[in-house]
């Protein structure tokens, strides 16, 4: 099978690649450095339900193929029966047994068409199984660092209730002391009750998150997956190689590419369809009054025919079967540039992204340092009198919000070089097996 054209016009290199890049680890999944992810990919490999299904589509796809080669060989059908006859003339049983050998010939190759097209389909299947382990591989690492940035966000909201705590502890003995007003403490009180509204939030979100892993597991989603890991700290984005490298290694091309081939040789076997075909028989038979009679050799009796067979009439079926598969055929082509172009747009996506993540990373965790700083400087104004009630929950606010932005930019950056390794179509070894 040739390698898929690249559309016209495309760069030998990706537009995005910045200079710094490194080069594609051999497997992405070990380069992230997480002991527990990688033992969870491999789960995900043994256990994942959709990659049973797909496992199950190529093992229909590798039958069918062995179907459709069998097409081209003779093919032998035996036939013993037994007849009784009760009549007042004639009683009595009678046996006979027919032996029949037919074979067709492919004068124009449409059989052979009809099996090569559907060992590409095979060959489809293969890429799409190869396709949906990498899938499930990076569906697994987002879900697995999407739930450590649920943790960590759950334990922001819970720090921020002990500092809103604290702070409303703080405002009730200046108010017993007649230091500050009752909307002080009222205020103090709000925000308290406002952070305990996001900490049942950030709760949800984690319990969500550990079931939306299990599932990709094949467990039961109990919200009971251990949690042990960090957010991996990112060196420079990662090379892809080449777009025509791209198109000869990401499985939902190669699929694609098989597929129209496919398509190419259905629609040859649907126009041969209309030309005559040739076909042969021959038959051993025998009838007897006992079962003995039948095997006798003496008795046998043989033919052998040969057969030209043309359409005549049809309803206009077989010429509709034509032009329905060399539309299809049109269709895998289109289909085929689709990919293609998908394949180009998410690999640019996600080198654009990777920087534009990292400057964003850089100014949130800036924010953050800023934020912290102004808090405790406020922190010390109000405990002065200077600052107001508002000033101190704005500032702790200020602080809460960067960072947990900071934590979600990070887990986005993470997500994003996660999508460039499934778009390059990375290699990884975490517990995948070989399609066979």
């Amino acid at each position: 099978m040739g390698a898929a054209q690249l559309p016209q016009g495309a760069p030998p290199s990706f537009a995005a690649l910045p200079q710094d890049a490194a080069a594609a680890p051999q497997d992405w999944i070990i380069a992230l450095d997480d002991p527990a992810l990688t033992a969870l990919v491999g789960e995900a490999m043994d256990a994942n339900p959709s990659l049973r299904a797909a496992r199950a589509g190529l093992d229909a796809a590798r039958a069918s193929a062995r179907g459709a080669s069998g097409a081209r060989l003779p093919s032998a059908d035996s036939r013993l029966g037994v007849t009784q006859t009760d009549s007042p003339t004639q009683s009595g049983a009678s046996y006979s047994l027919s032996v029949e050998a037919t074979w067709t010939a492919d004068v124009w190759g449409r059989l052979g068409d009809q099996a090569r097209a559907s060992a590409l389909s095979a060959e489809a299947a293969r890429a799409d199984w190869r396709g949906a382990q990498l899938t499930i591989a990076a569906n697994v690492a987002q879900a697995w660092y999407g739930l450590i940035d649920a943790r960590e966000q759950l334990l922001l909201a819970q720090r921020d209730v002990e500092t809103r705590t604290r702070q409303l502890e703080s405002v009730e003995r200046r108010f017993q002391r007649g230091v500050v007003r009752s909307s002080d403490l009222r205020t103090a009180r709000s925000a308290l009750s406002s952070s305990e509204a996001v900490l049942a939030s950030r709760e949800r979100a984690r319990d969500n998150a550990a079931r939306a892993l299990e599932s990709l597991l094949g467990r039961y989603p109990a919200n009971a997956i251990a949690l042990d890991g960090a957010l991996p700290d990112l060196g420079p984005v990662t090379d892809p190689g080449s777009p025509q490298s791209l198109l000869q290694r990401r499985p939902d091309i190669i699929a694609a590419e098989a597929r129209m081939q496919a398509a190419g040789f259905s629609a040859d076997a649907a126009r041969k369809a209309l030309y005559p075909g040739l076909s042969l028989r021959a038959e051993l038979r025998d009838a007897a009054t006992d079962a003995d009679g039948i095997f006798d050799a003496q008795d046998l009796a043989s033919s052998v025919s040969a057969s030209i067979l043309a359409p005549l009439f049809r309803g206009g079926q077989l010429r509709a079967e034509r032009d329905r598969q060399a539309a299809l055929a049109d269709q895998a082509s289109a289909r085929l540039v689709e990919t293609v172009l998908t394949a180009l747009r998410e690999v640019e996506n996600a080198l654009s992204a990777d920087a534009l993540l990292a400057r964003r990373v850089d100014a949130l965790a800036a924010a953050s340092a800023e934020a912290e700083a102004a808090l405790d400087l406020v922190d010390q104004q109000y405990a002065s009198g200077i600052a107001t009630i508002f000033e101190l929950i704005d500032a702790q606010t200020r602080v809460i919000q960067a960072q947990s932005q900071l934590i979600t930019a990070r887990r986005e950056r993470v997500d994003n070089r996660i999508a460039l390794h499934l778009a390059i179509a990375g290699g990884f070894e975490a517990g995948a097996r070989g399609a066979g």
